[in-house]
């Protein structure tokens, strides 16, 4: 037995779930700094409760799926409502 503390994402090795999920929190933020929708409001809310929480991008992303599915369709981002759906579908 090792000392090492297991990867919890262990079961995602070779499908970089870690750097999709900050792509695309990225993504989120440039649209919130651009966007006066509905949504900005409430992702603001959503990203100061993850701040608390300690919770790490691929966490939120699993946690906010719809929202951010809505968010990104209303934009007309189809980069990354595509990166949200992989997301979705390899990670969450």
């Amino acid at each position: 037995m090792t000392d090492q503390t297991p990867d919890r994402y262990v079961s995602f090795c070779g499908i970089e779930c870690d750097r999709k999920a900050d792509r695309l929190m990225a993504m989120l933020a440039a649209h919130m700094a651009e966007s006066k929708s509905r949504w900005v409001g409430y992702f603001e809310q959503k990203l100061a409760e993850k701040a608390r929480m300690g919770n790490d991008n691929l966490h939120f992303v699993g946690s906010q799926v719809n929202s951010l599915s809505a968010f990104f369709e209303e934009l007309g981002d189809s980069a990354a409502e595509d990166l949200l759906y992989d997301l979705e579908q390899t990670c969450c």
